[in-house]
Order: structure tokens, then sequence, then C-alpha cells
């Protein structure tokens, strides 16, 4: 008895790595800001190619920077691969400068959004894919959306704040530091002005760093809510109930801008696409814990919105 199950335990384990093995992921240079995986499901075809774009910091194509390893996105491309959908996931420009150690301090917001533009436009052109989804994470959502054009047949957004980012992280400071809050608003308002100050609290240099402060300032100019308005493709909004730097009140605010979009809440799903049953603690030390599986429901969310 224990020989037989063990035989088929084996043969479960190899039937799982086959499935696996069976994705076709190749290494592409869209130019030469841009690397990443492009993964093809079983057999190496599929009709639906989603891009899939970061979120905030040195983010890599798996959706891993620093010290903080999840693999989410390399997660969720590997899932939809096992769905019948191709994905293109990238590392962001500043992870190939830190690699180089040629950073480019003059990196802005926009160039984000110019990249992500680059991707859409390269696979548009080699006409490999018969419908081009863009998937923006956090940060990603924003720079997914003003990316968009009519070469792309649909827009998802994860965890993508509906407000501009100078009131998000005052709303972040508000709830773990609100004695900070005042000195967040007075620094945002310099920043409005296309200024720079070092006249902030120690405790929030990690926000305020005097050569980031030239990029919030690009990247705080854009309202979410106003650029999703226009947005003609159709959308699907996703987003946490456990988010610890997104609100349900973000993705609620994005519907409200465009009540064409779907939206879907995930019970427990956090910021890295986790489901989270604990508290605040559990969550924090999820965004390191890479052996956790993504949320099924978000792959299933995605699936049925790109093949409806």
């Amino acid at each position: 008895m224990r020989a037989s199950l063990l035989v088929f335990l084996l043969l479960f384990n190899l039937l799982g790595f086959s499935q696996e093995d069976n994705q076709l992921e190749t290494n592409i240079t869209v130019n030469e800001h841009i690397e990443g995986s492009l993964l093809l499901p079983e057999g190496g075809q599929s009709d639906y190619l989603t891009i899939i774009i970061a979120g905030s910091g040195p983010t890599d194509r798996d959706g891993n920077q620093n010290f903080l390893k999840s693999n989410n996105l390399k997660k969720l491309a590997k899932s939809l691969a096992q769905e019948g959908i191709a994905s293109f996931r990238y590392d962001k420009r500043i992870v190939k400068q830190i690699r180089k150690g040629n950073v480019d301090k003059n990196i802005m917001f926009d160039d984000f959004v110019t990249d992500a533009s680059s991707v859409i436009d390269y696979f548009y052109e080699k006409k490999q894919f018969k419908s081009i989804y863009v998937i923006g994470h956090s940060q990603g959502s924003l720079v997914g959306m003003m990316a968009l054009s009519e070469k792309a047949a649909g827009f998802i957004s994860l965890a993508g704040a509906g407000q501009s980012i100078d009131i998000v992280i005052t709303d972040q400071i508000e709830k773990m530091a609100p004695g900070l809050t005042e000195d967040a608003k007075k620094t945002f308002e310099v920043l409005k002005k296309g200024e720079t100050t070092t006249d902030y609290p120690p405790a929030l240099a990690s926000v305020f760093n005097i050569d980031t402060q030239p990029f919030i300032t690009n990247w705080m100019q854009y309202k979410p809510k106003e650029i999703i308005s226009k947005v003609e493709t159709p959308i699907l909004i996703i987003n946490g109930t456990k988010d610890l730097q997104v609100s349900v009140e973000e993705a609620n605010q994005l519907k409200d801008a465009n009540p064409k979009a779907e939206l879907k809440i995930i019970e427990n799903m956090n910021h890295v696409l986790f489901i989270i049953e604990g508290d605040d603690l559990e969550n924090s030390k999820s965004y390191n814990e890479s052996f956790r599986p993504i949320s099924t429901e978000l792959v299933e969310t995605i699936s049925r919105f790109i093949k409806q």
C-alpha cells in the first residue's frame, strides 16, 4: 500500500513539473532600456498576450526588489500560462541601470510610461497574438493606463491607486504615523511648485529623498481617476481586502471614474497578491516569502475577463 502511494506521489510530482516545463520562456530585448521574459503556454501558442507592468521601486520582471522576494509577477505569468494565456513581464529600466552600476539620476515617471508604450508597440507590430491585454500592478496601474492605445484589447488594474500619489502617501502616513501628516503635506506642497526641499523630519527621509523629489513631482501630477475615465477599452479593476498599501477605496474610486469597468474585490488578498489569513505582521512578512502561492481567484478572474 505504501509503495503504491509512493509511486502515485512521484507520478503526481512528475506531472506537475512536466506541465510547467512545457511552458516556453524566452528572453526578449525590446530596446536599450527594456528586457523581459515572454512566457508561452504549453504548445507554444496563444491568442492572448498579457503585458505585465511592475509596481514602484527598482522592481524586476518577477516582482522582486532589493531584499524583498515574492516572485508574485512570475507566479502570475506562470498561472496565466496554465490557462493558455501568454505573458511578457519585464525589468523596469532602473533595474538594468542598477545592475550596470550606471543609474540615471534624472529618471522620471514619464520614462516608465514611454517604456510601457514601447513594449505594447513591439508586440503589436509582431502580430504574433490576436489580442494584447495590459496588466499594471500598483504604480504599474497608472503607467499602464497612460500607455494604453487602440493597440490594446483591454486593461487590468491590480492594486492601483485612484488618487494621485501625494494623496495616497499622505493617507498612508496618517494611518502609520499621524504626527508626521502635516509635515508630509507641507513637503508635497513644495514639490507641487516644482521645487525641492530638505525641510522635513528625518523620519520622512525615505519618502522625500532629495534625489527622488523630481521623480515624485513628475508622478504626482497625474490623477488616475481622470485618466481611467477616458479609457474606452474594457477594464478590470482588482484589489484585495488585505492590501496594506492601496485600499479597496482606491479601487472603488477607479470604478466610479469609469462606471463601465468591472470591479473585483478579493477577500484577504494583499498587495503582493497573496492570501493572508492572519494579522498585519504576517501580511508584511509575506512580501519576502516566495513560497506562498498567489490568489487562485485572481488568476480565475483575469482569465475569464480576457477570454470572455
